[in-house]
């Protein structure tokens, strides 16, 4: 009889720091104890806290260890399992209660989770997705069971017009409104198709969702499926997600064989299956029109609209393309009810949105919150704050499409309107934060080189206009600029953003944008003072040993690579600025301070 269930990570980032080793070690020592029959071992998605990896959760109790190893695995199997006592120690502890020896924590009762409302992310971090009977028993499939036998497709895309619903990938699409132009444009063959061509910097949250929860997607596709005519689908997935890709073809291959993908499903006579098309690494292929011509054999590069993929998409024909986590919303919507899904978020933002937390903050993980959320309340009570004692400067938000938030706005509630209305997007739900040391200029320029390099090169306003908005930006941060670069730099940007043919070139002068908005002196001091703010970028770096602070001991000047120190012990040494690299040997190895860098 099973009386324990131990559940231990095994997505991306808990793989990476040993999670399938510690699995290993923790079912050796049961067997080796004899405890391999009372207590269960369960391999499952992201729990979120992904900077704490690998991470391993003790039920009945809740109890959540954090980046635990396999050398003190004989201690819990011996303290916890066996005994009954909790190793506190070892325990993740973000709660206003210290804990006594012995203590244990739930997850919904530290910092990190308790303003958090899982529904995209419910089974990730709770049932082993490769087994397609802990999804069913998570109430997995009634919703495809519903749809099919107790309403009809009208009905089915009346609901999800009702719950508010919009597209998670980036633009907030109304889903409801995409699906019944499909279903109302005339044709033999209709196909629903996942975008999982998850490409931002920072950003993995579809990813998660397909490693911990592969067959809410496929659900969610069945009943999209349903709902437009359509009798097959594909999931465009990312070649460089080998876990998820696996875990796919896993639950497509369990869902066939349980009748629940193919021929008369439920006995209804709809057909519907699904087939995966991997994608090699191009970011363009997150624009819809670019994806299709991806799975049909082509070159990625997207296409005039309209028409529209709902009116012509795959093949010539009606095509809705949503995104991991639009669709991992859907079972839960049939299944609870347009009012429950409406009942969280804001007026025109509905229901929960995920969000990849990293960058300057503690808890760098997988984050699902209401809408209407304030960024301080994400980065602060969810996040844990700004590491070593730093002021937050801005969260960049959308990726390369999105724009930077500066402190000052830190109240903004996270929604699709209010966003948009700061300059940035809400994107896929990549948030990176940054503190008082990152330079923004760099920033934009950063955001712009992955544009650059992404870039199908189709039409020349992205091709050239980015180009050339890199250069300047590289200037600037060389300490070359000069007067006029702003100007020109917003020229560019109005002109790109018209122009361009995709949402990659429409959009992908934002974080330029932003950050003049918002940072418009740090530029000014790039060009004007031939300063870096922020003390980030070298060639506009001056490294100063200030006399009174110098005690001569010449520790600077042993590591200085180039020999741009000198002088003499226990009088103050010097930097030539003509031989100076900036490298920062200096100042890190100074043990008094006495090195300023400007």
């Amino acid at each position: 009889m099973i009386r324990s269930h131990v559940l231990i990570c095994g997505g991306t980032g808990c793989t990476s720091s040993g999670s399938a080793t510690l699995m290993s070690a923790l079912e050796e020592e049961l067997k080796i104890r004899g405890l391999d029959d009372e207590i269960k071992v369960v391999k499952t998605g992201c729990f979120g806290l992904c900077e704490l990896g690998p991470i391993m959760i003790v039920y009945p109790e809740g109890t959540f260890y954090s980046r635990v190893t396999p050398e003190v695995i004989p201690e819990i199997v011996e303290e916890h399992l066996l005994k009954g006592r909790p190793v506190t120690r070892l325990v993740y502890d973000e709660t206003d209660v210290p804990l006594a020896e012995g203590q244990s924590v739930s997850l919904s009762d530290t910092n990190f989770y308790k303003k958090q409302k899982r529904v995209a992310l419910r089974n990730c971090g709770v049932i082993n997705p490769e087994v397609i009977d802990e999804y069913i028993a998570m109430d997995g499939y009634q919703a495809l069971g519903k749809c099919l036998t107790e309403m009809t497709p009208a009905e089915v895309i009346q609901l999800i017009s009702d719950s508010g619903l919009r597209g998670r990938g980036g633009a907030g699409f109304p889903t409801g409104t995409k699906w019944n132009f499909a279903a109302k444009s005339v044709s033999d063959k209709k196909y629903v198709v996942c975008n999982a061509d998850e490409g931002d910097p920072g950003a993995f949250m579809d990813r998660s969702v397909l490693e911990g929860d592969p067959h809410a997607v496929l659900e969610a596709m069945a009943i999209a499926g349903y709902a437009i005519g359509a009798d097959e689908g594909y999931i465009y997935v990312r070649a460089e997600y080998p876990i998820a890709v696996k875990r796919l073809e896993i639950a497509i291959k369990q869902a066939r064989e349980y009748g629940l993908l193919g021929k008369d499903i439920f006995s209804t006579g709809f057909n519907f299956d699904i087939q995966l098309r991997l994608g090699a690494g191009a970011f363009v292929c997150g624009e819809e029109t670019a994806l299709l011509t991806s799975i049909e054999g082509h070159r990625g590069e997207p296409r005039p609209r309209p028409p529209f993929p709902a009116v012509k998409g795959l093949f010539g024909q009606p095509t809705i393309i949503n995104n991991v986590e639009t669709l991992a919303n859907i079972p839960q919507i049939i299944l609870n009810g347009p009012e429950w899904f409406a009942s969280m978020g804001t007026e025109k933002s509905k229901g929960t949105k995920v969000f990849a937390l990293g960058g300057k903050i503690r808890h760098t993980g997988l984050v699902e919150i209401p809408m209407g959320t304030t960024l301080r309340e994400i980065i602060y009570e969810i996040g844990g704050g700004i590491p070593n004692g730093k002021k937050f400067k801005a969260a960049q938000t959308g990726g390369p499409s999105g724009g930077c938030i500066p402190a000052s706005l830190i109240d903004t509630k996270v929604d699709y309107d209010s966003l948009i209305a700061i300059g940035s997007m809400m994107g896929s739900g990549g948030m990176i934060v940054m503190d008082e040391d990152n330079c923004m200029v760099d920033i934009a320029k950063f955001f712009l080189e992955f544009t650059v390099d992404e870039s199908c090169g189709k039409c020349t306003p992205c091709r050239i206009g980015t180009r050339r908005m890199l250069e300047i930006l590289q200037r600037i941060v060389d300490g070359k600029g000069e007067d006029g670069d702003i100007e020109k730099l917003e020229e560019l940007a109005q002109t790109i953003k018209a122009t361009s043919l995709c949402a990659l070139g429409q959009t992908a002068p934002n974080p330029v944008l932003s950050t003049l908005r918002y940072f418009r002196d740090e530029y000014e001091a790039h060009i004007y003072e031939k300063r870096c703010p922020a003390h980030h970028c070298k060639k506009l770096a001056q490294f100063t040993i200030m006399p009174d602070k110098c005690k001569g001991c010449s520790a600077c000047a042993r590591v200085c690579p180039v020999g741009a120190i000198s002088g003499v012990i226990k009088q103050p040494y010097v930097i030539d600025p003509t031989k100076c690299i900036k490298c920062g040997a200096c100042i890190d190895t100074c043990k008094f301070g006495a090195i300023e860098r400007k």
